[in-house]
């Protein structure tokens, strides 16, 4: 899934050994999707917006696992 940064300084939060969880369960058009990241040097998780331009037939190819599923899916 192609994700940018909401805000570009949220880049330098997240360090290399950082454990991270993307939350792409609402994923809608024009929706920010939240990434969790789990510091590895212990602290509090914290959420992150990430930005993406998907449109809804490439969310439902994304949810349904590819084009070729959604395809099918739709032809039976």
């Amino acid at each position: 899934m192609p994700l940018t940064f909401s805000d570009p300084a949220d880049y330098d939060k997240v360090k290399s050994d950082d454990k991270v969880d993307i939350l792409c369960t609402e994923l809608a058009v024009g929706k920010p999707v939240t990434l969790r990241v789990h510091p590895a040097k212990g602290g509090n998780a914290f959420d992150i917006p990430l930005s993406h331009t998907f449109n809804e037939p490439q969310l439902e190819w994304f949810k349904n696992g590819s084009a070729l599923n959604t395809m099918a899916k739709h032809h039976s």
